[in-house]
């Protein structure tokens, strides 16, 4: 028998994200308070659904099965993060400002040569990355045409002067 290949559209797009939170409210306040989404409804009492632009939703956020609990432990398997993409280095710039305004902690900061990115935990633990794209073109690539990405320190003042 032989194997059919198959390949995703290129225009596929991964839709959303659902995350059990022990504190609706909470990550309701992280998410749309910090972060700017908006809430774009609720389901009972236990479960919001938010997004950017107007989409149905983004991110879905419950406690079905989380309610009041601790967060999941850090070396076990499970999901390693969101990664939110932003549009532009400017507005990368400005979620950091907001960051930074609110004395919210990041875990890390990285230039990946493809994308520059920020990285932080949500309340329940959940790894949330903010980053941006650079344009396909500025790609950095090896020398047989693969990607070449890599992690390297992201100049904070630099992505600043975006805003400044």
């Amino acid at each position: 028998m032989e194997k059919n290949e198959y390949t995703l559209p290129p225009e596929t797009r991964i839709g959303h994200v659902h995350l059990k939170v022990s504190d609706l409210q909470r990550s309701l306040d992280f998410y749309c308070g910090l972060l700017g989404f908006k809430l774009t409804t609720t389901y009972g009492e236990d479960a919001a659904f938010i997004s950017a632009g107007g989409y149905h939703h983004h991110i879905g956020l419950n406690t079905w099965f989380s309610k009041g609990a601790g967060p999941a432990p850090r070396r076990s398997v499970g999901l390693f993060h969101t990664a939110i993409l932003f549009p532009t280095r400017r507005d990368l710039a400005r979620i950091l400002q907001r960051l930074l305004d609110a004395d919210y902690p990041l875990t890390g900061v990285s230039d990946h040569g493809v994308s520059e990115a920020l990285y932080l935990d949500d309340p329940d633990g959940n790894g949330v990355e903010l980053y941006w794209d650079r344009p396909v073109e500025e790609w950095p690539k090896k020398a047989d045409g693969s990607l070449e990405m890599y992690t390297r320190p992201l100049d904070l003042n630099s992505l600043l002067m975006e805003i400044r």
